[in-house]
């Protein structure tokens, strides 16, 4: 396989720092760009809108591919789904999301309507890649009852008041993200950033380490340490300053 990085100044440690610090934390192109530049590490905001675009997908394809030949190994407790409104260009859209009895994000999935078709496309997408679980978790949307008739797992649905917390507190991270970036312009870069924002906060969130491998934050503060050392900085305050951003 060819280099992706061949034609890059910049080593793909650094690379990989700055999609991480925007995917993962609650900052624009700008607050990245100065970050950076108080480190010594002198890039531009349009840079890091590059890079992002470019190596963002690649990296959380990497990290869905390790995580998925993970979970497939455990059998599938409990699933929580649910959709909220995302206004995208001045109009209202819809992101529906998996989760896990864990709070890690399955799937996300954008449409333009809120229907039965989009909910048998979010659950044929996530079977597809998990297999089934044993447990189902929704609203009281009708277009969910409709959809697991459909793929014929009607019997392992539940519906009731507060079983669905874990996907609706599930939003909370991307809704700060949202924020941050002033929203989306289009139904596509809506789809690919909660796709690749959902991989790279799956991975950083701390895990038990007799239960789970190392994850992308360990692998992210390998990366750190290789960009600071030569530049003379501290690890541990470059870390702490991004965790507080």
């Amino acid at each position: 396989m060819s280099n992706p990085f061949r034609y890059f100044n910049s080593s793909p440690e650094v690379i990989r720092l700055v999609v991480m610090m925007y995917v993962r934390y609650p900052l624009s192109l700008r607050n990245v760009e100065d970050l950076l530049a108080d480190r010594g590490i002198d890039i531009c905001y349009e840079t890091v809108r590059f890079w992002w675009n470019r190596f963002g997908p690649m990296f959380a394809a990497e990290v869905r591919k390790k995580r998925i030949a993970r979970m497939r190994g455990y059998p599938q407790w409990r699933w929580h789904l649910d959709e909220v409104f995302v206004k995208v260009n001045g109009k209202l859209c819809y992101l529906w999301r998996a989760v896990d009895h864990e709070g890690e994000v399955l799937e996300s999935v954008v449409t333009a309507k809120r229907d039965k078709a989009a909910a048998v496309k979010l659950l044929k997408r996530i079977m597809k890649k998990y297999g089934g679980p044993r447990t189902i978790v929704t609203d009281g949307l009708r277009a969910y009852s409709a959809a697991m008739r459909e793929v014929g797992k009607a019997d392992r649905q539940e519906v009731g008041r507060g079983f669905n917390n874990r996907a609706e507190n599930s939003h909370q991270p991307f809704r700060r993200r949202e924020r941050a970036m002033q929203r989306f312009r289009s139904m596509k870069a809506l789809q690919k950033f909660s796709s690749v924002h959902a991989q790279v906060h799956n991975h950083f969130q701390s895990r038990a380490p007799s239960d789970h491998p190392p994850s992308l934050q360990a692998e992210t503060l390998c990366h750190i340490g290789r960009v600071a050392r030569p530049r003379g900085l501290n690890v541990a305050r470059v870390w702490a300053c991004c965790a507080t951003r």
